[in-house]
């Protein structure tokens, strides 16, 4: 593996940074601001206003793989993906945030030309939002093939009931679309081909928005909401891949997007470590600065070792990504989605205790960071299902 960046990587590198400091930065506080008093059920015209911008600049769509159309590989967007998760809402100024890029991957790799025409364009353009409807509340959904909810086929209409909760962005006014998951075949004896995906526009008659689900108190954190499926029809050309391909489907889709959420934290993992940095200089206590205390001085650098140690592993999975495959990578895969939310949690809870009390009332937005970090230790599979598979993996190595 090749350590360096390109030079393509270097000047998208530089130009991302560069509209970060120009627009993303000076803005941040007011758009946090109109975020949080316009809840999850608005939208900042703000971010509109530097979608635009990015687009202009050909700061657009980066995530889309080289393999599907895209123009980098994932190890090129790793860096790239970092630098925009320093400010948890700068993704979707670049068309670059979830749930929006796993499901533009999903309608890239398996939908039909009519699908794309329809859902896949508006998405790319930035126009609309979507959403993806996997877990649900009545089960444990860390093994996805609890599911519960139906998808059943009335003649040429598939009938859709279910409860689904933390369904990321269904609150935002610009969603329009859900990727939903459910059952079409609940008798077949292998449980990987029970379940399907459908589309199911947003405004089907059955389709009920319940609730946001506030994270940790941040009713506006990606929006993820409870929502209700009663008897909802939809085309049976809404289908994806077929009856039967949903966990093939999911599968496929949370790769890449782990490397995405993970590189997000590491950038925010950055933010919160030059935070702790600046604000530590500053504060004197016990007749010398903060940042000169021993256990300051610890925390800093172990802040550094572990967000050193985590980019070269995610570093790693995506390269294996590129070179053999999602599947081959699969345990690379699982050790950064446990690595990268853990590395952030700790770092950014030292943070807030270089803070004191200013760390915990989100001036400096290390509360709301956390949250997000936290979050993440359970959306994408929960630790502990990554860890059973990097176990599961390591013991057939002597078998």
């Amino acid at each position: 593996m090749e350590f360096n960046y390109s030079q393509k990587v270097k000047n998208l590198q530089a130009r991302l940074k560069g509209f970060m400091e120009e627009h993303i930065y000076p803005s941040e506080a007011q758009i946090q601001q109109d975020i949080d008093q316009g809840g999850p059920f608005s939208y900042s015209m703000k971010i509109e206003d530097l979608k635009q911008k990015a687009r202009a600049e050909g700061l657009w769509n980066l995530f889309l793989p080289k393999s599907h159309g895209g123009t980098l590989t994932n190890l090129e967007y790793a860096p790239l993906c970092e630098i925009m998760g320093g400010v948890t809402w700068a993704p979707e100024v670049f068309n670059c945030s979830a749930p929006d890029t796993g499901n533009m991957e999903v309608l890239v790799r398996y939908g039909t030309d009519e699908q794309k025409k329809q859902w896949l364009e508006p998405l790319l353009d930035g126009k609309i939002r979507s959403c993806f409807a996997m877990t649900e509340p009545g089960v444990a959904s860390s093994d996805a093939t609890n599911i519960q909810a139906s998808i059943k086929r009335d003649g040429n209409e598939y009938v859709i009931n279910g409860r689904k909760w933390f369904s990321s962005g269904a609150p935002d006014p610009r969603c329009k679309l859900f990727i939903f998951m459910g059952k079409t075949d609940q008798d077949n004896p292998d449980r990987h081909k029970q379940q399907s995906m459908i589309l199911v526009p947003l405004e089907s008659k059955g389709v009920t928005v319940i609730r946001p689900l506030p994270v940790f108190g941040f009713d506006a954190l990606d929006r993820v909401s409870e929502v209700k499926f009663e008897n909802v029809r939809v085309p049976v050309s809404n289908i994806l891949l077929g009856e039967g391909r949903g966990f093939e489907i999911a599968q496929g889709r949370l790769g890449p997007g782990r490397v995405h959420h993970c590189m997000r934290l590491i950038g925010l993992a950055e933010r919160s470590l030059e935070s702790m940095c600046r604000r530590t200089m500053k504060r004197v206590a016990f007749g010398k600065p903060i940042s000169e205390q021993t256990v300051t001085l610890e925390r800093i650098a172990e802040s550094r070792i572990l967000i050193e140690q985590a980019r070269l592993l995610v570093l790693k999975a995506a390269y294996m990504m590129d070179t053999v495959g999602n599947k081959v990578a699969k345990a690379e895969i699982a050790m950064i989605k446990v690595a990268a939310p853990n590395m952030a949690c700790r770092v950014i809870d030292w943070a807030i205790q270089a803070h004191g009390g200013a760390g915990v009332i989100n001036d400096f937005g290390l509360a709301r960071a956390y949250a997000n970090a936290r979050m993440l230790r359970i959306a994408d599979g929960p630790d502990e299902v990554h860890r059973n598979q990097i176990g599961r993996l390591e013991l057939k190595k002597y078998l």
